[in-house]
C-alpha cells in the first residue's frame, strides 16, 4: 500500500478555512456525546532544547481513521513548529499519509479560536484585541473574520517592531484598520474579543481590566511556567475549554493553581446542548484550549479527501 507524503505546499492547497470551521463544529459536537478514547499530551522541554511533543490518539466517532501528532518547537518568540502528523486507517492501522503539520496545526487552532468565539463571544463583537503577533496571532485574526464582522484590531506585544510590522501586514491582507498598542491595558480597554498567543512568566489579564460582555480565548503555550490570565480573573470569569481534565493539569487554571472546579463547561458540551452557553451580554467568558488530538484527525482528513484524488502528490511503499 502506498502512504501520501504530504509537504506544506500539499497541506496549503488541500485545506480551506470555512469548510475545516464546520467540520470542526460537528466534531466538537460528536466528541462530547461520545469520547472514543481519552487524549495523550506528552511534552519534553529539556533547558537549551527545543520542546517536543507528541499529541494522539486523534479518534473520533464516525471516521474510520486516527492520528498521531509530533512536533517540535525551538525557543524564542518568532520559533514556529516544525513536525508531522501521521494519519492511519482505523481498522488495519495501514498508513494512508504522512503530512507537514505546520500550516495544518496553525489553522486547525485559529478554526478552534473562531469557534469558540462564534458559540461563546456576543454576536455583534466587532473589536478584537490580540496580545502577542507571531503567526498564530495572524492566524486567529483571519479565522475570526469567518465568524464575526470586525471593525477594528488592537495589537500588543513586548516587541514593538513586530506589533508595528504586524499591523501594516494585516492591514493589507485583510484591509481592516490594525493597531499597535503601547500597552495590553490599551489593547483590551475597549475590546469584545481578545486572543492571548504570547507567552508570559506574569499575569497578562488582571480583575478589571476587560469590559463586561469580552470574550477571551487563550491558546495553548508552549511554554509550561507561562501564566497570560490571573486567577483572580478566572473566577470572576466563565472559564470553557476543549477538555476539561487536561485544562485543570496543563491549561490556564492549573498554571495559577486551581482546578477542575473552575472549569463551567466543554466547547463541545455546550455545542452538543449538554451545558449552557454564554448566559447574558454582561458576562466575561474565557476559552483555554490545550489543542487535543481529534482535533488535528479532523484537519488531517480534510486535508487527506483533498489529496487522495491528486496525481500530483508523492507516494511511498514503505514496506517494499
Amino acid at each position: 500500500m502506498s502512504t501520501l507524503l504530504l509537504s506544506r505546499t500539499d497541506v496549503l492547497r488541500s485545506m480551506e478555512a470555512l469548510p475545516l470551521l464546520e467540520d470542526m463544529r460537528a466534531a466538537f459536537r460528536v466528541d462530547a456525546e461520545r469520547r472514543l478514547a481519552e487524549p495523550q499530551l506528552l511534552r519534553s522541554s529539556p533547558p537549551g532544547q527545543a520542546t517536543l511533543a507528541v499529541s494522539f490518539p486523534g479518534t473520533l466517532s464516525g471516521l474510520a481513521a486516527s492520528t498521531v501528532t509530533v512536533l517540535s518547537r525551538a525557543s524564542g518568540p518568532t520559533a514556529s513548529r516544525q513536525g508531522v502528523v501521521h494519519l492511519y486507517e482505523l481498522e488495519t492501522g495501514a498508513l494512508l499519509a504522512i503530512m507537514d503539520a505546520g500550516h495544518l496545526t496553525a489553522l486547525r487552532t485559529g478554526v478552534v479560536g473562531a469557534l469558540a468565539a462564534d458559540v461563546l463571544s456576543r454576536p455583534d463583537s466587532s473589536r478584537v484585541a490580540l496580545l502577542g503577533a507571531g503567526p498564530a496571532a495572524s492566524m486567529q485574526l483571519k479565522s475570526l473574520r469567518l465568524v464575526r464582522s470586525l471593525q477594528h484590531v488592537r495589537v500588543y506585544d513586548e516587541d514593538m517592531a513586530r506589533s508595528v510590522d504586524f499591523a501594516a501586514r494585516m492591514y493589507q491582507a485583510l484591509n481592516l484598520p490594525v493597531r499597535p498598542a503601547l500597552s495590553v491595558e490599551e489593547a483590551v480597554e475597549d475590546a469584545d474579543i481578545v486572543v492571548i498567543s504570547m507567552a508570559s512568566r506574569e499575569p497578562l489579564l488582571l480583575p478589571g481590566m476587560l469590559r463586561g460582555g469580552t470574550h477571551v480565548t487563550v491558546l495553548d503555550a508552549d511554554t509550561p511556567e507561562s501564566v497570560v490570565i490571573s486567577a483572580g480573573l478566572l473566577r470572576q470569569s466563565t472559564f470553557f475549554c476543549d477538555h476539561r481534565e487536561l485544562n485543570a493539569r496543563l491549561g490556564a487554571p492549573a498554571r495559577v493553581g486551581l482546578g477542575v472546579d473552575v472549569i463551567h463547561a466543554e466547547l463541545g458540551e455546550v455545542l452538543a446542548g449538554q451545558k449552557p452557553g454564554r448566559g447574558d451580554a454582561n458576562q466575561v467568558t474565557v476559552f483555554g484550549s490545550v489543542g487535543l488530538p481529534f482535533q488535528d484527525l479532523v484537519a488531517a482528513w480534510h486535508v487527506y479527501q483533498g489529496a487522495r484524488g491528486d496525481d500530483s502528490v508523492r507516494r511511498m511503499d514503505f514496506g517494499a
